[in-house]
């Protein structure tokens, strides 16, 4: 599992918080997705990493810049680990 950290500028409130998650999940084969505009970011989860560009396309077509794309490896956390 991999986690993408992407910096997005231009999101102002939750409705280009869910603009974002929609195109991704369109976009991509993800388990996750939640963006936040007081934070700048959006976080995905997926089985296999993103490709970049095409990220950075997707973004860029409804309206926003991807400033960074950072990628690392997922572990999920939780009671039986």
């Amino acid at each position: 599992m991999t986690k993408t950290i992407a910096e997005i500028e231009g999101m102002s409130c939750g409705m280009c918080e869910a603009h974002i998650n929609d195109v991704i999940r369109r976009s991509f084969d993800i388990r996750s997705v939640k963006s936040s505009h007081k934070q700048n970011k959006t976080e995905i989860i997926s089985a296999s990493p993103i490709d970049e560009e095409k990220l950075r396309k997707a973004i860029a077509d409804i309206g926003y810049q991807v400033i960074s794309v950072q990628s690392e490896e997922y572990v999920k956390k939780g009671l039986f680990r």
